[in-house]
């Protein structure tokens, strides 16, 4: 795990270099989150629900050189700050750039080659060891949603058994494709952080 001190003494290129897959296959977004404030989206995380509250936090800029700064002037204040700074960065993107980062993500239960993340992340839900009738119900499923909304279903699976993952697939496939993309980011930022708080320590 990384101390968030170390984090604060980073340059952008160093932070990118260690948080570029932090979204998967998306290293515009911690980009973002290295290039300073996104002003449309400030506020503070809600932890777990991938959302933000309101409010008039103003993240500060990265370092511009080595060396220590005051406990006030540090680009991240805490975990939160920096899982705040990502979810800014992905919800304040262009359409565009959103789509491609759900694009980015895996069909749940695939046999393909996935992240080192995804790979945890599914095998900690058990999609790994799916029968095989549940693997073609989650085929089925995956194809039919991706046909119906252009990007697959994202499902945040931390914490999840198979069966809840498929319940709530099954629930959501039915939704209008312009909720189902707003529910699919909410999704992406509560992976992305999940994904901060497994490598960075306060």
């Amino acid at each position: 795990m990384i101390a968030l001190a170390e984090i604060n003494r980073m340059t952008p290129d160093a932070f990118v270099t260690e948080f570029g897959e932090i979204a998967e296959h998306s290293p515009w977004v911690a980009e973002a989150v290295a290039k300073g404030p996104h002003p449309p989206l400030r506020g503070t995380f809600s932890k777990g629900e991938g959302q933000f509250i309101e409010g008039d936090a103003q993240p500060l800029p990265f370092p511009s050189g080595e060396g220590a700064q005051r406990a006030d002037e540090v680009p991240f204040s805490s975990l939160g700050d920096i899982i705040s700074r990502f979810t800014q960065a992905v919800m304040a993107a262009s359409q565009t750039q959103q789509l491609a980062l759900l694009r980015a993500h895996p069909d749940l239960a695939t046999r393909a080659k996935l992240t080192t993340d995804s790979t945890r992340e599914q095998q900690g839900a058990g999609l790994d060891t799916l029968s095989a009738e549940e693997f073609a119900t989650f085929t089925a499923l995956n194809n039919q949603y991706k046909e119906q909304n252009g990007f697959p279903f994202i499902f945040a699976v931390k914490g999840a058994t198979k069966h809840q993952i498929l319940a709530s697939f099954e629930q959501r496939i039915h939704h209008a494709r312009e909720d189902e993309f707003k529910v699919a980011l909410q999704q992406v930022c509560k992976i992305i952080g999940f994904r901060i708080e497994a490598k960075v320590t306060e």
